[in-house]
């Protein structure tokens, strides 16, 4: 069982920024689309940022675009979130998921997910 781990998650103020990391327990975390996605109190689970397992795609949330940056860190052997500019709409628990040769779409669904890692971002 794949089972992916998110780090990075904190306290920042409006305006700053913040990186979450994501790795997988077992495997290549190169052949797994990766997406990330938050569930803030009293709201349903949305999509963030996803990338293909090859890393040539990318897809954003509307409310995030221009703002965070999903990448492949190949050295780290992880996928990383930038979150840069952060509101306090950002507020929520951030979850990794995977997906074994997955091309990163939020419509096609993720098969694994990780535990979630608190963001919180005040005024």
């Amino acid at each position: 069982q794949v089972q992916p781990v998110e780090s990075g998650g904190g306290l920042v103020q409006a305006g700053g920024s913040l990186r979450l990391s994501c790795a997988i327990s077992r495997g290549t975390i190169s052949s797994y689309a990766m997406g990330w996605f938050r569930q803030a109190p009293g709201k349903e689970r949305e999509f963030v940022a996803g990338i293909s397992w090859r890393g040539q795609s990318t897809y954003y949330a509307d409310s995030v675009k221009n703002r965070f940056i999903i990448s492949r860190e190949n050295a780290k052997n992880t996928v990383d979130l930038q979150m840069n500019s952060l509101k306090p709409e950002d507020t929520a628990v951030y979850y990794c998921a995977a997906d074994h040769y997955g091309s990163g779409d939020p419509t096609r669904g993720y098969e694994y997910w990780g535990q979630g890692t608190q963001v919180t971002v005040s005024l």
